[in-house]
C-alpha cells in the first residue's frame, strides 16, 4: 500500500490512524498539519491572510516523498520521518523520532519515541507533542515576551500561556535560515534544548505548524507578516510622548496635569486615565461623579494638542447595568462547574466572552457610545490580571479553578473587538494596548506593554530582550512602563537613577510610555465606584528631582525631533512587518559579532542603542556592527563599524549612535 498521495497542491501521508498534510502556504513555506481525528481540523488559527495558490514540486517514491516550494523542501519517508532543507540542500529541521520500523535507519533505536504524538485526554481532544533534533549552536529568537534576560532562547524553557508580563507569541527565528510558528493556540510548552526541541499543546485537535527558509532574518520576517498581517500604520500623535500613572482619580487632576506639560513646553501626545473611572466594572461609561464632563474635557486636551486613551477592562460585575442583559444572551463566559465569578477585585466578575462575535459586537457599541462618539481613539484594553488557561477552543468552555485565565487566544480576540467596531466606523489608524497577544494580534491594532513588572535594573534588562522577541515574533508595537511598575518611590535617589536610566532606554523603544504604581500610595476618596479603588503617588517628569526633570526634558526633546524618523519606522512595520527596534543581526546578519550581542539594539536601520542596565554604570562596552560609518549622537565622532569601544554614560547620556547622515 502506499502511504502517499498527492492532491491538488498537497502532498499527504497516511499511516495507522495518522494523517498528515504538506503544502505550500505562502513563497518558500510550507504549512504542516496532522491528526488522529476523521478530519482535519478546518481552523486557520493565526494564518489568516490569504495566499496565492502555489503549485509546488511534489515527487512520489517508493520509500519517500518529495514536496518542493522554491527555497524550502520537505521529504518524508514512508516511515513517516520528516525533514526541512533549504535551496542549498541543507537541512533546515528534522524530526525527532526514535522507532525500529526502519532498522537501516541512523534514527533506529528501542526508545520508541514519536516525533509527532497525539495522546488522548479526556474530553476527545489530545496532548500534542512535536518533536525536532536540536542543533547545540542554532540560535533561537522571537516567541514573545518573557521576564528572563535571554536574547538567544537556545536553552530556555517557555511556556506557551499569557500571564501578566508574559505574551506567548509563537513564532521563532533561527540562526539557521528559518522561520517557525506553532499554529496551535493552546497552553503548552516550547523547550529549546541542547539535543531536543519539543513544543506541546496541552489539548489540541491536531497538529498545525508553519516554516519558511528564507536567507535573512528581515525576509524571514516579511514571508511570516504576508501569512500573519501587518499592523496598521501607527497615527502621527501615537509616535510622541504618553503620560500615564496608576490612576488618576478625577477629571479636575487629570486635565491640571495636561496642563502642567503645556506650562512648562514639554512635548506630550497622549494622556491617559486608567482603570476605575466607571461606576462599575462592565458600565464602559465615566463615572459622572468624578469625570462630571467629558466632553468639555475631552475638548479641552485636544486644543492643547494631547489625545486621550482610556482603560477598558473586559470584566463584568454581577451589579453592572449590563450584566444580566449580557447574561440571558450568553455574552458573557462559562465555568465547567462551580460559581460564575473570575474575580473578585472591586466587585464579583465574569469576563465577556470576546470569542463570541455577538459578544464583541455588544461591547463595541457600548464603548461606541461612551468613548468613540466623543473623540476618544485610543483604548487600553487591560486583559484584568490574565492568569488562567483554555482548554476547548471549539465550544469555548474555560476555567480551571478560581484564578481563571483565558488562553492564549483571548487576547487576539479581546483587541478585535474594538479592532472590528472601529473600522467599521471608517478608523484606519487603531491602537489597542494590551497586557499579552499571540500570534497575528499585530493586525487589530495591537500595541502590546510589558505589563506589571517590578522596578528595578533586574527588570529592567529583563525589557529589552522581551521587546526585541516581541518584535522578532511579529509584534511591532511594543512598549514598557518607564520605571517600572511595582516598588518605585519618586524621591529615593536610587529609583532616580533607574527612572532616569529607564526614560533614556524608553525614548527609543516603539511608544514612549510613562506609567507605574508608585509609593506611597494614596487612599481610596471613597467607598463607591471608582473612588473606592487607591491610586499611587505622583508620576509625572517633574516628580522625581531637578536633575532627574532636566534629563527627562532633554529625552522628551529627542523623542519629538526623532518623530519623522520613527513615522518611517511605523511605515516599514505597517508595510512589511518590520520591527522597530530589533537586535543587531536583523540589519547585519553577515556580521558574526552581531549575532553574540545581547544588550544592544537597533532602532530602526540609522539608530544604534546601548541601554545602561545596572545601577553607577557610568560607561560601557559597545560594538559597533561591520560595514557601516557609525557617528557618536553625543560627540559626533565617527567610527568604522566591525568594533567594540569604550563608551561615556554620564547619568544624563545614553550612548546612541548613527549612520547613513541621520541626525535629530
Amino acid at each position: 500500500m502506499n502511504v502517499f498521495r498527492k492532491e491538488n497542491n498537497c502532498l499527504k501521508y497516511h499511516y495507522d490512524a495518522e494523517e498528515l498534510w504538506i503544502e505550500p502556504w505562502g513563497d518558500n513555506s510550507f504549512r504542516v498539519r496532522a491528526t488522529k481525528m476523521a478530519e482535519m481540523p478546518k481552523e486557520n488559527w493565526a494564518l489568516s491572510v490569504e495566499t496565492e495558490a502555489i503549485m509546488p514540486e511534489i515527487k512520489i517514491e517508493k520509500d519517500y516523498a518529495g514536496i518542493k516550494n522554491g527555497k524550502i523542501e520537505a521529504r518524508i519517508s514512508r516511515y513517516g520521518k520528516l525533514t526541512f532543507y533549504n535551496q542549498r540542500g541543507e537541512v533546515l529541521l528534522d524530526e525527532y523520532l526514535r522507532n525500529r520500523l526502519d532498522v537501516f535507519a541512523g534514527y533506529c533505536s528501542a526508545l520508541e519515541v514519536e516525533a509527532r504524538e497525539l495522546k488522548p485526554i479526556p474530553g476527545g481532544d489530545y496532548h500534542l507533542s512535536m518533536r525536532f533534533v536540536s542543533e547545540p549552536e542554532e540560535k533561537i529568537y522571537g516567541m514573545g515576551q518573557y521576564q528572563q534576560p535571554y536574547l538567544n532562547l537556545k536553552g530556555t524553557d517557555l511556556e506557551l500561556a499569557q500571564r501578566n508580563s508574559q505574551a506567548s507569541v509563537p513564532f521563532a527565528i533561527s540562526s539557521l535560515g528559518y522561520g517557525f510558528l506553532w499554529n496551535n493556540p493552546a497552553v503548552g510548552r516550547a523547550i529549546f534544548g541542547k539535543n531536543i526541541t519539543t513544543w506541546e499543546a496541552y489539548s489540541a485537535k491536531g497538529l498545525d505548524y508553519w516554516i519558511t527558509a528564507e536567507d535573512t532574518p528581515a525576509k524571514i520576517e516579511e514571508s511570516y507578516a504576508k501569512v500573519t498581517g501587518t499592523v496598521p500604520m501607527m497615527p502621527d500623535y501615537a509616535m510622541g510622548f504618553w503620560q500615564c500613572k496608576l490612576r488618576y482619580q478625577t477629571q479636575d487632576e487629570l486635565l491640571e496635569v495636561a496642563r502642567e506639560y503645556k506650562r512648562r513646553e514639554l512635548p506630550i501626545s497622549v494622556i491617559v486615565i486608567d482603570y476605575f473611572h466607571w461606576p462599575l466594572q462592565g458600565d464602559w461609561k465615566f463615572d459622572l461623579n468624578y469625570w462630571p464632563d467629558p466632553d468639555a474635557m475631552i475638548k479641552e486636551l485636544e486644543e492643547m494638542g494631547i489625545r486621550l486613551m482610556v482603560s477598558i477592562w473586559p470584566t463584568v460585575d454581577y451589579r453592572s447595568e449590563n450584566f444580566q442583559e449580557m447574561k440571558e444572551k450568553g455574552y458573557l463566559i462559562r465555568t465547567d462547574k462551580g460559581f460564575r465569578i473570575a474575580m473578585d477585585f472591586q466587585g464579583n466578575t465574569v469576563h465577556f466572552d470576546a470569542t463570541n462575535p455577538k459578544a464583541r459586537e455588544f461591547v463595541w457599541e457600548k464603548a461606541k457610545k461612551n468613548y468613540f462618539e466623543k473623540g476618544i481613539r485610543i483604548f487600553w484594553l487591560d486583559e484584568a490580571e490574565p492568569e488562567y488557561s483554555v482548554y476547548d477552543f471549539d465550544n469555548y468552555r474555560y476555567f480551571l479553578g478560581p484564578n481563571v485565565q483565558i488562553g492564549n487566544i483571548y487576547p487576539a480576540m479581546y483587541a478585535k473587538t474594538f479592532f472590528d467596531g472601529m473600522k467599521a466606523e471608517g478608523q484606519e489608524n487603531i491602537i489597542n494596548l494590551l497586557r499579552c497577544a499571540w500570534a497575528g494580534s499585530q493586525k487589530y491594532g495591537a500595541l502590546v506593554w510589558s505589563g506589571d513588572i517590578h522596578s528595578s535594573f533586574g527588570s529592567l534588562k529583563n525589557q529589552l530582550a522581551a521587546g526585541l522577541n516581541m518584535g522578532i515574533a511579529g509584534i511591532p508595537w511594543w512598549t514598557t512602563d518607564i520605571g517600572g511598575f511595582h516598588g518605585g518611590n519618586p524621591k529615593d535617589p536610587a529609583f532616580q537613577e533607574l527612572l532616569i536610566r529607564w526614560f533614556e532606554y524608553g525614548t527609543f523603544c516603539p511608544v514612549m510610555r510613562l506609567h507605574g504604581y508608585r509609593e506611597p500610595l494614596k487612599e481610596p476618596m471613597g467607598t463607591k465606584g471608582g473612588a473606592a479603588c487607591v491610586s499611587g503617588a505622583d508620576n509625572e517628569v517633574w516628580s522625581f528631582g531637578e536633575e532627574a526633570y532636566e534629563i527627562c526634558r532633554m529625552y522628551l526633546q529627542l523623542r519629538n525631533r526623532m518623530k519623522p524618523y520613527i513615522a518611517e519606522l511605523m511605515e516599514a512595520a505597517h508595510r512589511k512587518g518590520t520591527p522597530v527596534m530589533r537586535p543587531l543581526f536583523y540589519d547585519f546578519p553577515e556580521d558574526q559579532q552581531s549575532w553574540e550581542v545581547e544588550d544592544e539594539y537597533l532602532f530602526g536601520p540609522d539608530v544604534l542603542v546601548a541601554p545602561i542596565l545596572y545601577a553607577d554604570m557610568r560607561n560601557r562596552k559597545v560594538y559597533l556592527p561591520k560595514g557601516s560609518i557609525w557617528k557618536d549622537y553625543w560627540t559626533g565622532e565617527t567610527m568604522e563599524g566591525g568594533r567594540t569601544i569604550e563608551a561615556d554614560a554620564p547619568l544624563h547620556r545614553l550612548p546612541v549612535f548613527t549612520r547613513n547622515n541621520r541626525s535629530f
